[in-house]
């Protein structure tokens, strides 16, 4: 059975996309820390993200590189801080999210509740940045 962020990347469960390539797939998390809290995942379904071929870990990297850099121009932070905890769900991700304090990188922080016009937005001004 797909894992739900494959069946995101295959256009199966609505997401608001950041971006796009053959291997990988950028969306804003529906659960964020902050505004422009992004997920990006492989395509290609493997688990543990250390478990990811050399050369496809190397391009998530690189293509969640890209995506933080406009992430970084879109919101007001100081920085782009990275996690990967790889619990909550069994497809390896990396989690971008703005901070401007160490504190605001703490999962156990409350999640915050945006609109869907509010998603939106922060979609397409991430968008205009890459």
């Amino acid at each position: 059975m797909a894992t739900i962020f494959s069946r995101i990347a295959a256009g199966e469960i609505p997401s608001y996309k950041i971006a796009e390539d053959d291997f990988c797939y950028a969306f804003l998390d529906i659960n964020p820390l902050s505004k422009g809290h992004t997920l990006v995942i492989p395509k290609q379904e493997t688990d543990y993200l250390f478990d990811l071929d050399d050369k496809l870990f190397i391009h998530l990297n690189l293509f969640a590189k890209k995506v933080a850099k406009a992430i970084q121009k879109s919101v007001p932070c100081k920085r782009i801080g990275t996690a990967v905890i790889g619990l909550e769900v069994p497809h390896a991700h990396i989690h971008l999210v703005p901070i401007s304090n160490m504190g605001d990188l703490n999962f156990a922080n409350p999640k915050l509740r945006l609109s869907p016009e509010e998603f939106v937005e922060i979609q397409k001004k991430i968008i205009s940045n890459l």
